[in-house]
């Protein structure tokens, strides 16, 4: 079983930046990708950013495109989220999963889940 552990978020004013990481506690060898959602509430859960551990492709939402980068240090994860807006305020949560396509899936689809960290974007 994979378990993954997150840190960072935090709280920020709007235009600033944080950043939030993950990285599997062990048997990090079994995971194919990581891929971060996060969740407001009332609304759905949504991915936010990921890649492939072996680097042949990452994955951006729209919403977040030219302003968070993510980044691996050996099997931990960076998602560094700068020009923050309010409407970025979520729970921050990573998912891994061990096959082949699985940056592609939605969050449904994750076979691991981290507990979340809460990112606050103030006006």
């Amino acid at each position: 079983q994979v378990q993954l552990a997150e840190s960072g978020g935090g709280s920020v004013q709007a235009g600033g930046s944080l950043r939030v990481s993950c990285v599997p506690s062990e048997y990090a060898s079994l995971v194919n990708c990581i891929k971060w959602f996060r969740q407001a509430p009332g609304k759905e859960r949504e991915g936010v950013a990921g890649l492939y551990y072996s680097g042949r492709g990452t994955y951006y939402a729209d919403s977040v495109k030219g302003r968070f980068t993510i980044s691996q240090e050996k099997y931990t994860v960076h998602l560094q989220m700068n020009n923050l807006k309010p409407e970025d305020t979520a729970l921050y949560t990573c998912a891994a999963d061990p096959r082949s396509d699985c940056l592609t899936f939605g969050p449904n689809e994750y076979k691991w889940w981290g507990k979340g960290t809460q990112v606050t974007v103030g006006a």
